[in-house]
C-alpha cells in the first residue's frame, strides 16, 4: 500500500506530461475524446487510489499513518530533507477532496470546455494543478510542501490567464501571482526561523519538538505569524484577498476547483498542520482568528452588493475561509476541516452550476438580467437552489453542521458572549443574505434581458458531477463524527440551547431579509447607494494599493522611460573606457617620456613622504 502513494500525485503528473508532449509526436492536436481520457482518466485513478487506501487502512484505525520516501532530496549540513510522503487522517481528508471533488470538475469541464480550442491546454494546466497540490498536502517537510505551494500558485496564474488575448485576463493573472507572492515571501522567511530554532524542517519532528521543554515561543510566534501571512495570501484573507474575486477571469470549473474547493483552503491545511505550534503562542491565535473574523465579515458584506455572479461566489469563498480561519483561532481544529471538506461540496457545486447558467444564458454573468431561469433550466436551478442552502446553512444540510460547529466553539473558546462569536453570528446572517439574493435574482422573479433566449446549455458529462456534489452537499453533514477524530478534539456538546436557537435562526433570518427585499423589487438592485457602492468596491481595499503602491511604483517606472537608472551603470563604463585611454596614451615606446614619468613620480612621492 505504501508503494501507492507515490501514484497519487504522479498519476496527474504523467497527464500533464503527455497532453504537453502530444502534438511533438504527432504533429497534431488529439481529439478531444482522447484529451478527456487522458485528463479526467488520471485524475480518476488517483482518487481510487485514495479512498483505496482509505478504506484498506483508515477505516478501522484513523491514527494510522503512511510514509514513503521516493528519494533523498536534499542534503546541506544540518539540513535533510527527502523527497518523503506522509499521509495521516489530516492528510487522507485533503487528498479525497482534492481527487473526488477535483474528479468531478474534471469530468464536468470535458462537457462545459468542449468548444474551446484549446481544450487540451486547459487540460493539461488542470493536471499539473491537482499534482501540485496532492505533493502539498502529502509532504512530510515545509520545503517540499512549499514545492507544492508554489507549484498550486503557478498554475493559478495559468488558469486566471487562460484566455489570456483579453489584456484583463492577463491583468488578473499578473495580480494574483503577484499579491500571493508577498505571502509567499513572508512564509519562506518564516521557514528560516523555524529552521534556525529547531535545526530541521520535516513537520513530524517539529510538531514533537513542539512538545519539548525550552522551546523560544519568541521565535515560535514570529515564525507562526509569517506562517499565517502565507496563509493569508494564498487562501485571499485579508489584507491579500483582492486578487480572488479578479481570479474570476478564468473558466468557471477553474473557479470550482482551485479558487473554491482546493488551492484557496491550502493556507487552513497549513495551519491545521502545524497546529501543535501554533498552541504554543497565544498572539498566533489570536490574530489567526482575528483575520478570519474581519474576512468574513468585510467579504459577506462585499458579495451583497455584486451583479456577476461569480464575483458573488468570490466574495463568498473569501468569507467562508474566514470562517475556517475563525475556527481554527479558536482551536476548533475538527471544524475548520469539516467546514473545509463541506464547502468544497457546496461551492463546487454552485461554480458549476453558475457555469452552466452562464452558459445556458450565452454568457451573461449579470444577475439583473437574468430572472425566471427556473423555468428553463430546472434541473440547474435545484442544483443552486441545494448550493445556496448549503451555503446559509439552513438547517440539516452539511453546511449547516459544520458552521455550527464553528459557532459553538467560537462562543465556547471564551466561555461565553465574545465579539469572534458575535462576528460568526453576523456573518451567518449576511450569508444568509447573500446567498438567497443571488437565487432569487437569478432564478425567480420576473425575466430579464438574458432570459428570453435562455437554452438549456447541460448535457450528460456535466449533470452527473453537479447531481453527486448535491447529494454531497445536502448529506455531507454525516460526515462529522469521523472528522472529530482528526486531531482528538470532539466537539463541546455542553451549552446552552438557546445558543444553538441563535445560531439556527441567524441564516433563516437572512433568508426572510432577502425574501422582502430582492425577490418582488430586483430592478432597483443596481442603483446602489452610497454604501454598496463601498461594498461593491470591496471596502476600498484596490483603491488604497493602487495609490500607495501601485501608482508610485509607476511612477518610478515612468521617470525612467528613458532608461536612467542603465544610464548610470553605461556613465560608469564609459568613464572607465575614457580613464583607460588616457593612461594608454602615456605608452607611446618613447624612453625619454617615460624617464620623465619615473623622476616625476618620484619627486612626488618623495614630497608626499616628507609632508607626512
Amino acid at each position: 500500500m505504501n508503494g501507492s502513494l507515490a501514484w497519487i500525485p504522479l498519476l496527474p503528473f504523467l497527464g500533464f506530461l503527455t497532453l504537453i508532449s502530444i502534438p511533438l509526436f504527432t504533429q497534431k492536436e488529439p481529439s478531444q475524446k482522447l484529451v478527456s481520457l487522458i485528463g479526467v482518466g488520471s485524475v480518476g485513478i488517483a482518487a481510487i487510489l485514495v479512498f483505496n487506501l482509505a478504506l484498506s487502512t483508515f477505516l478501522g484505525n484513523p491514527e494510522s499513518v503512511v510514509t514513503l520516501s521516493v528519494w533523498q532530496w536534499m542534503r546541506v549540513s544540518d539540513l535533510q530533507l527527502g523527497f518523503t510522503f506522509h499521509v495521516d487522517w489530516l492528510t487522507l481528508v485533503m487528498l479525497m477532496i482534492i481527487t473526488g471533488v477535483g474528479f468531478l470538475i474534471h469530468l464536468y469541464s470535458a462537457g462545459y470546455m468542449r468548444e474551446d480550442p484549446d481544450f487540451r491546454r486547459y487540460f493539461s494546466y488542470l493536471n499539473l494543478f491537482v499534482s501540485a497540490m496532492l505533493i502539498l498536502v502529502m509532504a512530510d517537510n515545509l520545503v517540499l510542501l512549499y514545492l507544492g505551494w508554489e507549484g498550486v500558485g503557478l498554475c493559478s496564474y495559468l488558469l486566471i490567464g487562460f484566455w489570456y488575448k483579453a489584456p484583463a485576463n492577463g491583468a488578473a493573472a499578473q495580480k494574483a501571482f503577484i499579491v500571493t507572492r508577498v505571502g509567499d515571501t513572508a512564509m519562506a522567511i518564516g521557514l528560516f526561523l523555524l529552521f534556525f530554532e529547531f535545526s530541521t524542517l520535516n513537520i513530524p519532528e517539529l510538531i514533537t519538538a513542539a512538545g519539548n521543554p525550552g522551546v523560544n515561543t519568541q521565535i515560535v510566534t514570529i515564525a507562526m505569524l509569517l506562517l499565517l501571512g502565507g496563509a493569508v495570501g494564498k487562501s485571499a484573507q485579508i489584507p491579500l484577498q483582492t486578487w480572488l474575486p479578479d481570479a474570476m477571469a478564468g473558466p468557471t470549473p477553474v473557479s470550482a476547483l482551485i479558487h473554491a474547493a482546493t488551492m484557496v483552503t491550502a493556507g487552513v491545511y497549513l495551519i491545521a498542520r502545524m497546529h501543535p505550534l501554533y498552541q504554543l503562542s497565544g498572539t498566533a491565535m489570536t490574530a489567526v482568528a482575528i483575520v478570519g473574523a474581519l474576512t468574513l465579515l468585510i467579504s459577506g458584506f462585499s458579495a451583497i452588493a455584486q451583479s456577476d455572479i461569480k464575483r458573488v461566489l468570490a466574495y463568498s469563498t473569501i468569507s467562508q475561509i474566514g470562517y475556517m480561519f475563525l475556527a481554527l483561532g479558536v482551536g476548533a481544529w475538527s471544524g475548520a476541516i469539516f467546514h473545509l471538506m463541506t464547502h468544497a461540496f457546496f461551492k463546487a457545486l454552485l461554480f458549476l452550476s453558475a457555469g452552466s447558467v452562464i452558459l445556458s444564458v450565452h454568457h451573461e454573468q449579470n444577475i439583473f438580467a437574468m430572472g425566471g431561469l427556473y423555468r428553463k433550466i430546472p434541473f440547474t436551478f435545484i442544483c443552486f437552489t441545494i448550493g445556496c442552502a448549503c451555503l446559509a446553512a439552513l438547517p440539516f444540510t452539511s453546511g449547516f453542521y459544520s458552521k455550527d460547529h464553528i459557532l459553538l466553539s467560537a462562543y465556547e473558546y471564551h466561555q461565553g458572549v465574545n465579539l469572534l462569536w458575535l462576528a460568526g453570528l453576523l456573518g451567518a446572517l449576511v450569508t444568509g443574505i447573500y446567498s438567497f439574493r443571488v437565487l432569487f435574482l437569478a432564478f425567480l422573479g420576473s425575466e430579464g434581458s438574458a432570459s428570453s433566449h435562455c437554452k438549456d446549455a447541460n448535457n450528460t458529462v456535466m449533470m452527473l458531477p453537479l447531481g453527486l456534489l448535491a447529494v454531497l452537499a445536502l448529506f455531507g453533514g454525516i460526515l462529522a463524527p469521523p472528522l472529530q477524530g482528526v486531531f482528538g478534539t470532539p466537539t463541546d456538546e455542553h451549552h446552552s440551547w438557546v445558543i444553538e436557537a441563535i445560531a439556527i435562526a441567524m441564516p433563516l433570518i437572512g433568508l426572510f431579509i432577502a425574501w422582502k427585499m430582492f425577490l418582488f423589487e430586483k430592478k432597483v438592485g443596481e442603483q446602489r447607494s452610497p454604501l454598496m457602492q463601498f461594498w461593491f468596491k470591496g471596502w476600498g481595499f484596490d483603491w488604497v494599493y493602487d495609490r500607495v503602491f501601485v501608482r508610485p511604483f509607476k511612477f518610478i517606472t515612468a521617470l525612467n522611460h528613458k532608461d536612467i537608472i542603465d544610464s548610470i551603470y553605461k556613465g560608469t563604463a564609459s568613464l572607465s573606457t575614457h580613464l583607460n585611454n588616457a593612461l594608454s596614451s602615456s605608452q607611446n615606446g618613447q624612453i625619454r617620456w617615460y624617464l620623465a614619468t619615473f623622476v616625476a613620480g618620484s619627486i612626488l612621492f618623495l614630497a608626499l613622504l616628507v609632508a607626512l
